[in-house]
């Protein structure tokens, strides 16, 4: 008994400072564990992101990020506007202290420096995970080595709160409504009707898994239109996928419609992968899918692969940062063996000094009928070195390869969404962030393919300027004109959009355009591309978007009307909590 009591008068004061401890920790809200609510852009391949921040900052699958305008100066009389969105990402891959982020939606091309926040609704989820979490401060907590069963039968049996990501949910779903009018010689009329879907549910029913995207498909038509509209292609560029990820396993899959985390240049897959981390440098899988995206260079509806592939990578973004990735696959056309290939990616950053992007395929066609047959070779290859000399100002040098003519769908010229492929060759550009926030960009260069009968100069200029006149619109002019051994042409675009958060958001985007290449022969047209998206209550919500084509092959006028209901599970938590409060 002695020593027992020895042990408890050693132990009193520690636990009494303990406590203190804890009341002023209680008391005082500064000293709970700090939320990072800012990141950096390190690195940007396709629509994929690479960030300085991971999980050491609290950063998950599925967390919201969001790029925001600058804020007004003290003397731009403006200074109580907040900042508008430019861009919405998502979280897709996350390392200790790093991580890859999918963009979402955007007004801008991202570039390496550009700044990243979270959202409130992501700060308020990471400060109450954090109150839950072993960043608290506890007193210590003084007990005998034989405790009364039925005391701890009852403290067994209290409820413990499931973590704030378990079992969040929140997106929207809708039903639409279309009319399209053909015009000119190709007059038909339909009417299409179709759903529209958008989820963010992660840690489903307490599990690992995560289903996050957007999805838009129709379910009925009373007359299919020959050509689809450009809406509807860029409906068609959705992403959704159902993710297992668990920190404590080597696992980790993917299913739905999605980029293999690790090889982008695959495009968007409908399939699935599955990897397996042998180390803390290298993981291994397989990947199986077709080809739907119709920005994607090899698009085919018809197309299947699959195939293997191993990653290596270390480093860190404060330093010398590595990603390498190989693997070897075949690809089906309509269920026939349509090429063998082999692919790599690799990138390659130095703190924000430069970064290093390679993607490359070498491949096997089959031959048509009578036609000598084809070796294997290079069939595509896009090389990008980016130099951040200033924090203002971006350097980029590209170099693009296609052995065979792209299949991408050329009716998506004009959007911006094809202008990495629409130059071949060599070619330099700038980024320029300049004063009153408007930021100007270039890239100029030579196509010199061993067909062509001359060199050809290939341009793309532009500007954007964000919040004209405190109105918080964004403003992007562009244009480009291209002439390679695949295609040539040009086009004009202008958009428009402003975006309120989740509550508002408009887009439009009209232009010319021509495209002529091997497989098609556009002499030209204009179009115009409008769509608003606003909340109706804390329940609904309603969209219509309108698009005109005049000239070209396709003269058509489409109306869309989309309504339905949003859900967000934690609101109703956030509601229980404020009730709770005196």
């Amino acid at each position: 008994m002695r020593p027992l009591m020895f042990c408890l008068l050693l132990l009193a004061p520690l636990a009494s400072a303990a406590q203190q401890s804890g009341a002023d920790a209680a008391a005082s809200p500064s000293q709970t564990a700090p939320v990072q609510t800012e990141f950096h852009v390190k690195y940007v391949s396709g629509t994929n992101v690479y960030i300085d921040a991971g999980r050491d900052a609290g950063l998950a699958e599925g967390t919201k990020i969001v790029l925001k305008q600058e804020p007004a100066k003290a003397d731009d009389n403006d200074a109580a506007v907040q900042p508008g969105v430019v861009a919405k990402l998502t979280v897709i891959s996350v390392a200790t202290t790093s991580a890859v982020c999918q963009v979402d939606e955007t007004t801008r091309d991202l570039a390496v420096g550009d700044v990243l926040s979270l959202p409130e609704t992501e700060v308020e989820q990471m400060v109450a995970k954090n109150a839950i979490s072993n960043t608290r401060v506890y007193p210590m907590v003084v007990s005998f080595s034989e405790g009364d069963p039925l005391d701890e039968e009852v403290r067994d049996a209290i409820p413990h709160p499931p973590l704030p990501e378990i079992n969040q949910s929140r997106g929207r779903i809708g039903f639409d409504f279309s009319i399209i009018h053909g015009l000119g010689n190709n007059g038909f009329s339909a009417t299409m009707f179709g759903m529209v879907a958008r989820a963010d549910i992660t840690r489903i029913a307490g599990t690992y898994w995560n289903l996050n995207g957007y999805w838009r498909g129709r379910i009925q038509s009373s007359q299919a239109p020959a050509q689809s509209s450009i809406q509807d292609l860029i409906n068609r560029t959705y992403q959704m996928s159902l993710n297992y990820i668990n920190p404590q396993s080597h696992w980790t899959a993917g299913i739905g419609r999605l980029y293999l985390p690790w090889a982008s240049s695959l495009e968007v897959i409908d399939g699935g992968y599955v990897a397996r981390s042998m180390s803390s440098t290298s993981i291994v899988g397989a990947f199986m899918g077709s080809t739907p995206d119709p920005t994607a260079w090899n698009y085919n509806p018809d197309r299947k692969l699959s195939g293997g592939f191993m990653n290596f990578h270390g480093g860190s973004w404060e330093n010398f940062r590595y990603s390498s990735t190989e693997g070897a696959g075949v690809q089906l056309l309509k269920w026939s063996v349509d090429r063998p290939f082999f692919f790599s990616e690799n990138d390659f950053s130095y703190k924000r000094v430069f970064s290093l992007y390679h993607s490359m395929q070498i491949d096997r066609p089959t031959a048509n009928p009578d036609s000598p047959a084809i070796n294997f070779g290079v069939g595509q290859s896009l090389l990008s070195l980016r130099v951040q000399a200033t924090p203002r100002i971006e350097f980029e040098l590209q170099d693009t390869y296609f052995r065979d003519v792209p299949t991408y769908d050329e009716s998506l010229v004009g959007t911006g969404l094809l202008d990495k492929y629409l130059f071949q060759g060599v070619s330099g550009g700038s980024r320029v962030q300049l004063p009153f926030r408007v930021t100007g960009y270039f890239d100029v260069g030579k196509s010199n393919a061993s067909t062509d009968k001359k060199d050809s100069w290939n341009t793309m200029v532009g500007a954007s300027m964000s919040r004209i006149w405190k109105t918080e619109l964004t403003v992007d002019a562009r244009y480009s004109k291209f002439d390679s051994s695949f295609a040539s042409g040009e086009y004009r675009t202008l958009s428009i959009s402003r975006d309120i958060g989740e509550k508002f958001r408009l887009n439009i985007q009209g232009g010319k355009q021509s495209f002529a290449s091997s497989v098609s022969q556009d002499t030209g047209g204009y179009f115009v591309n409008a769509l608003v998206d606003t909340n109706l209550g804390s329940r609904y919500f309603v969209e219509s978007s309108f698009t005109t084509q005049r000239g070209g092959m396709d003269q058509y006028n489409q109306f869309t009307s989309t309504f339905g209901i949003r859900f967000d599970n934690r609101s109703h938590a956030r509601m229980a909590a404020n009730a709770q409060k005196p």
